[in-house]
């Protein structure tokens, strides 16, 4: 299964988690508290997410879950990362069940 994010600084994530415009994401690149990472879906779309929590996910490769608020985001656009989401293999989302 490919990424559902390229970051355009390199490095990829998979939605784990949406609710209206927050997303949490296991990421190849962490970002700090913060900072606006950006990047595009496989579609073209541009995502936008100004982070609020990196954390390392245990396991290797290493990743990182990426808690912050999607920008940037319409409606419709909230709508299909929503069903982009899934919880991560390797680790279980340490901010509670879904």
């Amino acid at each position: 299964m490919s990424a559902h994010v390229t970051w355009n600084k390199g490095g990829e994530a998979d939605f784990t988690k949406v609710v209206d415009d927050l997303a949490t994401l296991s990421s190849t690149r962490s970002s700090a508290p913060g900072s606006r990472f950006e990047g595009a879906l496989a579609t073209g779309e541009k995502v936008v997410l100004k982070v609020h929590r990196c954390r390392r996910i245990e396991g290797e490769p290493p990743r990182f879950l990426l808690e912050g608020r999607l920008l940037e985001a319409t409606r419709s656009f909230r709508t299909t990362v929503a069903a982009l989401a899934h919880p991560p293999e390797d680790a279980t989302d340490p901010s509670g069940p879904a």
